[in-house]
Formats: structure tokens, sequence, C-alpha cells
């Protein structure tokens, strides 16, 4: 062979261990697809049931280990539903759009507007002058103005709009110090921690909540029994049950942060002072600012008082193109600040969740479940919110929180049905625990955020997210136990 030959060679085995490292779980997760296709069915669930199970499978290992973008495995799931299952594509399509996806594409359309307007840095001004200068209270003021915001437009908006704040106050303390790690990890942590908890509070504050609104309709509501009707949970409802745990969890944030970190300054007099210089060189806020603000005033008022008619989804979109049509925001704007990725991903593993439900898989799931916490005396009451807490966190912990619903929350309301527990009380359990995911930084958008500064660790979130899982479960099942009867009786 020539040594041109030799070395053609060489560069194609290269090539193929290169990509066979690259797709090495990609490969992993087929072959695990390939061989629960071919076991025996399962007692209990159907050859259809098993199919869907294997997809769910394969899908959660894709979405662990990422070895494909993951808008690819939504285009598998899409593709596998019809090829493995032999469903009409059209019935397939018509699963992938539903008013919990219009919620999410439209307030993603939202937060795109709302970051247009610039309004990072007279938000951290205006945090300080109520406030003060104290680092202490600063990190409160930041950790409640997430959580507030995020209860309404979502954690990752929130961060991408907040971290400049916390940038702008490190790089202006910055410039008196050298070493200020533990004050930046408190303040960019308050705000990944604030826009956690916070996006429990309303529909609008996740996906995962969209979905299981969507679930409780879609599963529960008969538009021929009166009694069904509690399972059409609006805007104000989903509040009710959960934005009191939001407002719970919020005393506890800063102190978990100050009892995890130490601070190199207790107060950033300097770092405000040249603040409120940039502030006055930008001028008065202008019109476009207010039309904005306006523009979202009215689309959250839209959330409260139309979504039980018009639905959430309708409500958002419309505020979007009000953006749109007033010129706050181009097209191309939106084309290209819209993660068209994300809607692909939420609409395909609802879709997913769904077969679930019609194949039977949830329910066999279910059961499944059961059976393990039966000798554990866990399959009832307390013990079982406690079980499902645990696996919905562990869950969320290793994919999104809209995907960990999506997948969950079929079986978390057969369970509820199995052992008489009520669906609203598991559901919402289950929903609200997969903002618990703290321990990682890439367990959500608002944590990937924040540590794209360069300023903290991956063990940060580690260290401090036991603590808030901690709280967080605690406030949960108080509140379930005690807060949520009373507005049932």
């Amino acid at each position: 062979m020539s040594l041109g030959g030799q070395l053609s060679q060489t560069s194609l085995m290269r090539g193929m261990v290169s990509f066979l490292r690259e797709k090495a779980w990609l490969i992993i997760a087929f072959l695990v697809g390939v061989i629960i296709y071919h076991l025996p069915v399962p007692d209990g669930l159907t050859r259809e049931g098993q199919i869907i199970l294997m997809m769910v499978i394969v899908a959660v290992i894709l979405f662990v280990t990422e070895p494909v973008p993951l808008p690819t495995v939504a285009l598998l799931i899409i593709g596998g539903q019809v090829i493995l299952l032999n469903k009409d594509a059209n019935v397939v399509a018509s699963s992938l759009m539903s008013d919990s996806v219009l919620f999410i594409m439209g307030s993603l359309m939202l937060a795109v507007g709302i970051i247009k307007q610039k309004l990072d840095k007279r938000l951290a001004y205006l945090i300080v002058r109520i406030t003060g200068t104290g680092l202490f209270q600063i990190s409160v003021g930041i950790a409640v103005v997430c959580g507030l915001l995020s209860s309404v437009i979502g954690g990752h908006t929130v961060a991408a709009m907040m971290l400049p704040v916390a940038l702008t106050l490190i790089t202006l303390t910055k410039e008196h110090t050298k070493n200020i790690k533990g004050l930046a990890a408190v303040l960019l942590l308050s705000i990944a921690y604030g826009c956690a908890i916070g996006s429990i509070g309303t529909p609008s504050g996740g996906a995962r909540n969209a979905i299981m609104i969507g679930y409780w309709r879609d599963f529960f509501f008969d538009p021929t029994d009166p009694s069904t009707k509690k399972y059409i949970v609006d805007y104000l409802a989903w509040m009710k049950y959960a934005y009191p745990i939001f407002l719970a969890q919020l005393p506890f944030v800063t102190w978990i942060l100050f009892m995890t970190f130490k601070p190199e300054h207790k107060t950033l007099r300097r770092a405000v002072a040249k603040l409120r210089k940039q502030i006055e060189k930008q001028g008065p806020i202008k019109g476009g600012d207010w039309a904005a603000i306006i523009i979202f005033l009215m689309t959250l008022a839209g959330w409260i008082t139309l979504s039980d008619r018009l639905g959430l989804g309708i409500v958002a979109i419309m505020g979007s193109a009000l953006f749109l049509m007033v010129g706050l925001v181009r097209w191309n704007d939106m084309n290209t600040g819209v993660n068209w990725g994300v809607v692909l991903i939420y609409a395909a593993t609802i879709s997913l969740g769904v077969e679930m439900t019609q194949s039977g898989a949830a329910e066999w799931l279910a059961v499944s479940f059961l059976h393990l916490l039966g000798p554990l005396h866990m399959d009832h009451g307390v013990p079982l919110w406690v079980a499902y807490t645990a696996l919905t966190t562990l869950v969320a912990n290793t994919m999104s929180a809209g995907a960990a619903v999506a997948v969950l929350g079929p079986v978390t309301l057969h369970t509820a049905e199995l052992v008489g527990e009520s669906p609203l009380k598991l559901g919402y359990i289950t929903a609200i625990s997969t903002s618990f995911a703290y321990f990682t930084a890439a367990a959500q958008p608002a944590f990937a955020i924040v540590f794209a500064s360069g300023y903290l660790r991956t063990r940060d979130f580690l260290k401090v997210g036991w603590r808030m899982a901690i709280m967080s479960v605690v406030i949960l099942l108080l509140a379930a136990e005690f807060y949520w009867p009373l507005l049932d009786g």
C-alpha cells in the first residue's frame, strides 16, 4: 500500500474512532431501545405501552447525555410515534399543538420583547434604592425581584435580564478588591434560586405548570359532568395553591446563601454610587420602555381574567403580537431570540405523555411504583407525597422541568386515581417539585445563565443546593398537609 493510502486509511480510522466516542451514548441509547423492543411484554402492559416506555427510556438517556442536539430527540419522538406505533401522521401532528405549547411559545416571544428594552441597569438601581447598600439587603432584593418576575415571565428570561444587574455590582466592586468569590456567589445565586422558587408561582412561571394544567383538563374534565369542572385550573386557581409556597421560601434563600458562602464585603456603597452616575447619563425612561411595560401588564391581566375562556396560550401569543404591532420588536428579533427547539421539545414530550396515558403505560408504571412503595408503607398519604417529591426532584435534575412533568405527570395522576388521592394535590406536588432541581449548573436554564458568568464553580450549586432542597421540600409538604385542605374546604 502506498504511503498516501496508509495516511488516508489512518485518517479514516481516527475519524471513525472520534465519531464513535462522540456518539457513544447515542449508540448505547439505541441498543437499549432495541433490547427493550424485543423483550417479552410484561404482565399488565400492552405491546403499545412497551414501545412507549422504550421511547421514554431512550429519550431520557439522550436528554441526560446530550450526544445530539436536544431538538433532535423531539424529532425522534415524533417519528417514532408514526413508525413504531403505526400512528397516522396527521394524528401525531395534531397532538403536538395544544394551548400549553402555544403558551410556552408565546411566553418565549414575550421574553424577547422585554429583554429588547434593556432595562437591566435601571432595575439594578431601583433595587438598591429600595434595599439600601448593604449586601444582605441587596441580595434579598435581587431574590425577591427575581422571584416575583420569574413567577410571571419564566426563570430563564429573568436570569438573562438580571445577570447584567449582578455583574454591574460585581464589576464595580471588583475595582476595589481582587478576591470577591463569596460576594459574587451570593449575588449570582440570589438570581438563580430566586428564579427557581418563583417559577412555581403562576402558570406562566414555567412550562411545567402549563403542562400539568393541560393534563388535568385532558385526563379528567368531562363537559357533561359538572363535578369535573374543578380540573379546569385557571391562572388564579394555580396561584392560590402555589404562590404562598413561593413566598414562604423567599425569606430562607439569602439566609442559606450567607450560611454557605462568606462574602468579602458587607456593603456595596462605592459600587452603588458609580451605578447612580451611569443611570443619570442614560436619562429618563423613554416612551418605548413604558409601552413595553404596559403591554406586559395587559398580558398579565389577560392571563388572570381571560385564561379560563381563551386559554393561557392565546393570551400569550396576542401579547407577543402587540409587541410586534407597536414596533417594540421586529420579527427578525423574535425569530432569532426565541429558541424554537425548546418549543419543539415541549410539544414532543407532551405528545409522548399523552401516548403514555392512552397506551396504558402510565397506569402500569403507577401500579409498579406503588408495588415498590407498599412494603415501605409509602403508598398513601404524606409518605406517598414524599416518594413522588423525591422521584420528581431526581428526574428534574437530569432533564428539563417541563420534560420531567411531561413524562411523570401521567404516572402521577394515575397513581392518585389508584390510591384515592386527589389528582389535583398530587399533580401540584409533582409540578412544584420539579423546581427543586438545585444541584448542578445544568439543572435549570437560569442556573446555566448565571454559571456562564465565569464567577461560579460547579460545586457551588451542590454546596447550596442540598440545603435549599431540604427547605423547599419541608415547605411544600407543610403546605400540602395544612394549607391546601383550607382551599378545598
